[in-house]
């Protein structure tokens, strides 16, 4: 779980980073709020997962940050598809995301398959 608490919380951090990019140099607030608001949720949701009362809560708050990477995936591809972002910029975070989105499936998937 740490390596996915980890990677959640980078990408959180280049959420972040990306957001101020998108304000302060293509004066864009909206797209930019709303990566902002899934991209960090991931890393979240994963932090309270840890907590989780049960495996049943654990399963839903990890569905929850999937539902928010993919959220976020769908943001970075308008950015990308509207020209706020240079093909550069999403080729380097669309794998971060999509590891994300793959990590989450798997913990979910592993946890489901071990309650019984």
């Amino acid at each position: 779980m740490s390596v996915l608490v980890d990677k959640s919380y980078a990408f959180a951090i280049r959420t972040v980073n990306m957001n101020r990019y998108l304000l302060e140099t293509k004066r864009e607030y909206v797209l930019s709020k709303q990566l902002l608001r899934s991209g960090t949720a991931i890393g979240a949701l994963v932090s309270e997962a840890q907590y989780a009362q049960s495996k049943a809560d654990f399963v839903n708050k990890l569905h929850i940050a999937l539902k928010e990477a993919n959220e976020s995936k769908y943001w970075i591809r308008l950015l990308h598809d509207t020209d706020y972002i240079t093909r550069e910029m999403y080729e380097s975070i669309l794998p971060d995301i999509e590891a994300l989105i793959k990590m989450l499936t798997s913990s979910i998937n592993t946890t489901k398959e071990r309650t019984p």
